[in-house]
């Protein structure tokens, strides 16, 4: 049986994260944690980037994989106009995973007996978030909140991951919320995941496959002039 060869791609925040994974084990990665988005310029660098690390040809790649969202709408375009520009041109199968399912893919292996909330800024007070009780069963489903002082304060043990925790604390600061902001969007919360789906044939659709943005996208309505 010949190697499976996955690049995973990562694109739903600010964090641009590219990894190379041969059945199921990580070969190498590349990311930009930038205060500005930077898709654009860096993901097909980094692509480039762990292809020449692994010495591996693009006709070497089994799939791709992708973040499916929510999150950033315009990261989430890129990632997945990516992916599915190689899927086409290689003539390999599309893997898609949820932004919050391969966050917390990443904070189970820290955290094995905890609750974890993994949650994403969605701008103001609202956040993309889903909790997993502490056997990683999903205990709120996946959703776009409105937060408050009380949110999710049946939880006692919640640890929570992702780029919402700087505006969470403050806002959650009298409560015994543990926060870890070491853990955050990566592509390699994909490999396992990913993985599995390969073996059982799992792909998306090419042609038809869309990012989960959860919400509507907005843009502002152009000013009058004077």
């Amino acid at each position: 049986m010949s190697d499976t060869h996955i690049l995973h791609i990562e694109t739903s925040t600010k964090v641009c994260s590219v990894a190379l994974s041969k059945n199921g084990k990580l070969l190498h990665a590349k990311e930009s944690h930038d205060d500005q988005y930077a898709h654009g310029e860096k993901l097909t660098l980094f692509i480039e980037e762990v292809m020449k690390e692994a010495k591996l040809t693009f006709q070497d790649l089994s799939a791709v994989s992708v973040a499916s969202g929510p999150g950033s709408y315009t990261g989430l375009r890129i990632g997945v106009s990516t992916a599915k520009g190689l899927c086409y041109a290689l003539h390999i199968p599309l893997l898609s995973v949820d932004s919050l399912t391969s966050l917390h893919e990443l904070a189970r292996k820290k955290y094995p007996t905890k609750e974890i909330g993994t949650m994403l800024d969605a701008r103001r007070m609202e956040v993309y978030s889903t909790i997993y009780d502490k056997v990683g069963s999903v205990a709120k489903p996946i959703a776009a909140d409105v937060l408050d002082e009380e949110s999710y304060s049946e939880f006692k043990d919640l640890v929570v991951v992702g780029d919402a925790n700087e505006k969470l604390k403050e806002l959650w600061s009298a409560r015994s919320v543990e926060f870890d902001d070491e853990v955050n969007p990566s592509a390699i919360g994909q490999i396992e995941i990913t993985f599995e789906k390969f073996q059982k044939e799992d792909f998306e659709d090419v042609a038809y496959f869309e990012p989960y943005y959860l919400k509507a996208f907005f843009t502002p309505a152009p000013k009058k002039k004077a």
